[in-house]
């Protein structure tokens, strides 16, 4: 398959200090519903995630604990991992970034960056957020501590380490810039990292004195330090496709689509985008940067204590209900609260009422009267209808998922505006079902991104020659104090 059938889709890389939250759950489903388009169109798609493992926030709890970093991690890393099945997602790659393979590659891009004399050691002090694990300026900070992580202590950092030369591709990141300009979405992200670098780039630290704190990647040639945890973690992205030693991977793949919180802004759309020009590779092909979640009214996230657990809330939902409520209620690009009232009200009137109903009662009428439908599934002409009506080729999930229960909506007031149940002429019957029939399967195709266990029984179920009525797509909710 030629290199434009391929497509690369990343997340970011969580930390593993703690287990996941539905923050991260939903920027997973974003991504999937996006791997699962492109699939669709007939791409061949890596999607990857993972875990990050290194860095002191990680050092810090492992040694508390008692144990190394990557038995601290390995357990967290195995919920990270089950994410797949909990919330139905379709990842091809799985990456910790302690692997052999990518602690290696981090090494290689190491060597590659330091031959072009874009690193240099010096001795230095600076303010230091470990939730983050970012240096911070004066005016990052409120009250001297960072905003997104009140709670810790800001540390101070004054050491000898090696720096990486972030101001000499000042120029050549807006020059990209300009020649891309949907490389950022949205676009109030793309000016704000635009003005960013405009104001002028500061040299970051890349790396930490291993006996301050040994987790990370050991730098080449040098025994007494290890490297700072966003310059390797960042290098999974190509690792993860073999990078350097299987270059046709990499070359069939790279660049990718990135998709991160806005908290990544910084990290992903300049710093990545710069430590790549260093080492002569081609940069991403586009990043997406995502609200965050909040629940009543705060940032959910594991640093702060906030969250909410995703594998409580699919095992009492379901995967698909809470797939739906995430790409429905969640604003992309723009941060939202996350309610389990609403959860409740959506399922109950959108997908068992809506959905579930409509599927229900056309199925069962069929069954009833024994029509004999045999559709055919028209796939790129749904999907042609769903890109050019919705806001899904802008990453509009929950306009396209409106657009798709519009026809839900209207293919439910036809069936009560008609009534074929109390039609008497088998000719009359047909002439209401076998088209309703032919739209719920439509529906059904343009689902499969977004839910796509519910999508595949509805289309195994409507291909089938004799439509039978089957279970229940989503039971309604009963209230639960009634429960």
């Amino acid at each position: 398959m030629s290199k434009e059938n391929n497509f690369y889709i990343t997340t970011t890389l969580p930390y593993t200090n703690s287990d996941p939250h539905i923050g991260f759950a939903a920027e997973l489903i974003k991504a999937d519903v996006i791997a699962r388009w492109q699939r669709l169109q007939g791409k061949e798609v890596v999607f990857n995630t993972g875990t990050d493992e290194h860095g002191l926030k990680i050092y810090q709890q492992a040694e508390a604990a008692g144990l190394n970093t990557r038995d601290f991690c390995t357990p967290y890393a195995k919920r990270f991992a089950s994410l797949k099945d909990v919330l139905n997602l379709s990842f091809t790659n799985f990456i910790r970034t302690t692997d052999e393979s990518h602690e290696a590659a981090a090494q290689d891009f190491w060597k590659l960056c330091d031959a072009r004399d874009d690193i240099y050691k010096k001795s230095y002090q600076v303010k230091y957020c470990v939730g983050c694990e970012l240096e911070k300026t004066e005016s990052e900070l409120v009250d001297g501590r960072c905003p997104l992580h009140a709670t810790r202590e800001i540390e101070i950092i004054d050491e000898e380490n090696y720096f990486f030369r972030f101001s000499k591709y000042q120029q050549a990141l807006l020059d990209f810039f300009a020649a891309h300009p949907d490389f950022v979405i949205p676009s109030h992200r793309f000016t704000e990292i635009k003005n960013f670098v405009e104001s002028g780039l500061q040299d970051f630290s890349i790396s930490r004195l291993k006996a301050k704190m040994p987790n990370g990647v050991p730098v080449p040639g040098d025994d007494t330090q290890v490297m700072y945890v966003w310059f390797d973690a960042l290098v999974n992205y190509i690792s993860t496709l073999g990078w350097p030693h299987d270059q046709k991977n990499f070359e069939d793949f790279w660049p990718a689509v990135q998709v991160c919180g806005k908290d990544n802004l910084r990290q992903q759309t300049a710093m990545w985008q710069a430590m790549l020009l260093s080492a002569d590779l081609p940069l991403s092909k586009q990043v997406l940067i995502f609200g965050f979640l909040t629940a009543n009214g705060q940032k959910i996230s594991k640093s702060s204590g906030v969250t909410v657990d995703p594998f409580a809330y699919s095992e009492k939902y379901g995967a698909e209900a809470l797939r739906y409520y995430l790409l429905t209620e969640i604003q992309p690009f723009e941060d939202s609260d996350f309610s389990e009232d609403r959860l409740r009200l959506k399922f109950n009137a959108d997908l068992a009422n809506g959905l579930g109903n409509l599927v229900a009662r056309v199925s069962n009428l069929l069954e009833k009267i024994n029509i004999k439908t045999e559709l055919v599934a028209d796939l790129p002409a749904a999907l042609k209808r769903l890109e050019n009506e919705s806001g899904l080729k802008d990453y509009h999930f929950n306009r396209a998922l409106q657009f798709i229960w519009h026809e839900v909506g209207a293919c439910n007031e036809e069936l009560t505006a008609k009534a074929p149940w109390k039609m008497t002429e088998q000719t009359e019957i047909e002439a209401v079902l076998k088209p309703l029939a032919a739209r719920i399967l439509e529906i059904a195709l343009m689902l499969q991104p977004f839910l796509p266990v519910t999508a595949e029984r509805i289309i195994t179920q409507f291909q089938a020659p004799q439509i039978l009525k089957g279970e229940s797509l989503f039971p309604r909710l009963v209230a639960e104090t009634e429960a």
